[in-house]
């Protein structure tokens, strides 16, 4: 009890004790001749975050704000916060505003002595930094442009006097000398480091780097707005004079713990927010793919329609006609509809983060089944068509299944299926169309995922026979424990655009073109696909094919082993699922070497949106990039370039003045030793076969459709490099 009334009795002596101090400091500013109530005008710089700057409210913010807010209970002085213009401020606007006080002034003995000129003791101070674009090397010796806002003359000054062979360029804000620095104007700018690591977070400067400098400290004052014609007895100045005699007690008074507890609260508060332009910029690649795609599949729809329409020649194909239009219409319209949909709202959403990202993945996820939906019909219209030829190359049928088992795996374990896989193919090594089987098998073996719910079991097996006439019987099964199917829409799911209404309605979202094509691809190959089911347990699918043997050789050999390695599986043994592993030290030692010798690439495009996103890939690949608008124009780069510059050729088909094939053809015939060996991938939206063939006569390596799937593009990026 006595400890509490002690207590008592020395929090009330120490409340006397503020409230006499404080009555003392009003007795002295009276003495000296000040107002009471007098409330100084103090100008901020409002764009430098977490330094100073005007918030929301349009009021003062940041570490100065703190430390000002500060100096007033510690002082009693009163202040009232003005911003001031951006770019640079005279000092005769300063007086004829009636400023008092300016923020954030270098501390410098060249300030601190300068006669006229009164500045507090430092009230902040922190390293400077230099930012500069990543693989930009640079020295202090050298002849560099330095960006430097307008804000900041006393640095400007600074620079100048200890590095001379600095070339100092003024820009009004901070912005806009990192603007300068991305578009190659400035070599570097020299900054605060907290207002420096502010502006990196913008994705736009996310290819810039800081430096720090060692010995190079940047500390801000406060500086009193006084007459240029004055004498340091005037009453002016004696008010300023006690003005930063207060401002300097009470800086002394803020220890660096508390300082430092400004700068962390500042700092987390004042953190750089996205905009809708940045997501636009972190997302460039996304926006720009569906936007090909978006264009592309509009163009393909045309020419799909306009050659079904030409196709129909009687009453019956007139009736076919009708459906085929009806079914195929709603299928692109209702994906479309969504893409329009989504747009809009990423229009009136551009400055929500979390929405921007999810409307951005279900666009591309949308834009995908687009393509998927105009691959399908494509492969529709040729089988029907009889167009649809089949390659005949050696296929190993072991790696085949081990990279099909591969691609759908992930989705089996996300949705909680377990998949079971048991592989016996004594025969690998046969003659077939190898892109064509897998395409059957990705279309059952994903069919199976979308229709067994998660807890259910997918098997999916292979087994062989010898036959008499020397070629071999493949035989591959899925079976699922799904929802099934009902008996009679097993009577239709090999017809067009069929779907069972029940599973719609769940979700599944398809084409109803995948087992039609499915189907027919395997007549094509003298096989059968079938079906058996029973609703609520489950369905069965069976793909049988004949093929002639390949002959064994040491290729053959390797992609057994290649098989292995990559499935985890030994030859004639049982599939487990167990993926091969690579070391971390292989792969980094991989990359490494990879980068060590630089691609560089030509370009044959004359479609320039399609040729923006094939130079930033390329450059996202780490390669080295030109471009052509046309056939002729790369011909003429490729002959003016030195021998061996260019490793490979992305080669557009249709250009005007010379279109791809015959480009090609011309860069071979040069009487030059890469003209022979230079790799010339065609690039194009033409994906038939007759395409591939022509391509291939006219001196062409390799063959990448549109709309392009990137990952493999990188993969046969990083096989040239």
């Amino acid at each position: 009890m006595i400890a509490r009334v002690w207590k008592q009795i020395l929090t009330m002596a120490a409340v006397m004790g503020l409230v006499v101090g404080s009555i003392g400091i009003r007795a002295e500013t009276a003495r000296a001749g000040e107002p009471e109530e007098h409330v100084y005008k103090v100008g901020y710089v409002q764009d430098r975050k977490p330094v100073s700057f005007m918030d929301e409210n349009g009021e003062l913010g940041g570490i100065t704000r703190y430390i000002l807010d500060r100096i007033q209970e510690l002082s009693g002085v009163t202040f009232e916060y003005v911003a001031l213009p951006t770019g640079s401020v005279t000092y005769d606007y300063l007086q004829s505003e009636g400023f008092d006080l300016v923020t954030s002034v270098e501390y410098n003995e060249e300030n601190k002595k300068a006669r006229g000129i009164l500045i507090s003791e430092p009230y902040f101070s922190s390293q400077k930094v230099i930012v500069a674009r990543e693989g930009i090397e640079f020295s202090f010796n050298s002849h560099l442009k330095v960006a430097v806002s307008t804000e900041s003359q006393t640095l400007k000054k600074v620079l100048a006097d200890a590095y001379p062979n600095f070339e100092l360029v003024d820009y009004n804000s901070m912005e806009e000398c990192l603007e300068a620095l991305r578009r190659g104007e400035a070599d570097l700018l020299i900054q605060n480091q907290y207002v420096a690591e502010y502006w990196l977070y913008r994705p736009s400067y996310e290819n810039m780097k800081i430096v720090p400098i060692m010995g190079l400290e940047d500390k801000l004052c406060f500086s009193a707005v006084v007459p240029l014609e004055h004498t340091d007895d005037s009453p002016e100045w004696k008010q300023k004079e006690l003005l930063i005699e207060k401002i300097d007690e009470a800086i002394e008074r803020i220890n660096e713990d508390e300082t430092a507890m400004y700068i962390i609260e500042a700092t987390m508060e004042n953190q750089y927010q996205f905009t809708g332009r940045d997501l636009l910029y972190r997302y460039r690649y996304a926006a720009m793919a569906l936007a090909a795609a978006f264009l592309l599949i509009i163009v393909l729809s045309c020419l799909l329609l306009r050659a079904r329409i030409r196709s129909m020649e009687d009453r019956a194909d007139a009736r076919a006609k009708g459906r085929f239009l009806s079914t195929m219409s709603h299928e692109i319209r209702t994906p479309l509809n969504g893409l329009v949909g989504l747009n809009y709202l990423m229009i009136q959403n551009l400055n929500d983060h979390d929405k921007m990202e999810n409307y951005l993945r279900q666009s591309s996820t949308t834009a995908r089944y687009l393509i998927s939906l105009v691959n399908d019909i494509l492969d529709m219209s040729r089988i029907q068509e009889d167009t649809m030829e089949l390659e005949t190359n050696q296929v190993n049928l072991r790696l085949l299944a081990s990279t099909s088992a591969s691609i759908v795996r992930g989705g089996m374990i996300e949705k909680g299926i377990d998949f079971r896989v048991d592989v016996e193919l004594p025969y690998p090594g046969v003659l077939g169309d190898q892109v064509r089987i897998q395409q059957i098998l990705l279309n059952i073996l994903d069919n199976a995922r979308k229709f067994t719910p998660g807890g259910g079991t997918v098997g999916f097996t292979a087994r062989q026979e010898l036959l008499d006439n020397g070629t071999v019987s493949t035989v591959f099964t899925v079976r699922d424990t799904g929802v099934g199917m009902s008996e009679e829409f097993q009577k239709h799911i090999f017809d067009t655009f069929t779907r069972e209404m029940e599973t719609v309605s769940k979700g599944n979202q398809g084409t109803g073109l995948g087992m039609a094509i499915s189907h027919s691809l395997a007549e094509l190959m003298g096989g059968n696909l079938t079906v058996s089911s029973r609703k609520g347990e489950g369905s069965e699918f069976c793909f049988s094919f004949p093929a002639a043997l390949a002959i064994a050789d040491e290729e053959s050999t390797d992609w057994e082993k290649r098989a292995e390695r990559e499935a985890g599986f030994a030859a004639d043994s049982d599939l487990d699922g167990t993926d091969a592993e690579v070391s971390d030290a292989d792969a980094a030692g991989h990359s490494e070497e990879q980068n060590d010798r630089p691609l560089r690439v030509l370009v044959a495009e004359d479609n320039e949106l399609n040729a923006e996103i094939l130079l930033e890939l390329l450059k996202d690949a780490g390669a080295e990039a030109d471009l052509a608008m046309n056939g002729q124009e790369a011909v003429e780069r490729f002959a003016k370039s030195g021998e061996g510059t260019y490793k490979l050729i992305l080669m557009d088909l249709l250009m005007p003045e010379m279109d791809g094939f015959s480009a090609a053809r011309a860069i071979r015939a040069m009487k030059r030793p890469d003209a022979k060996r230079v790799k010339i991938f065609a690039c194009t939206a033409n994906s038939y076969k007759e395409d591939r063939d022509r391509a291939m006569e006219s001196g062409m390596d390799d063959f990448i459709t549109k709309p392009i799937d990137i990952a493999k593009l990188m993969e046969k990026l990083e096989e040239l490099s």
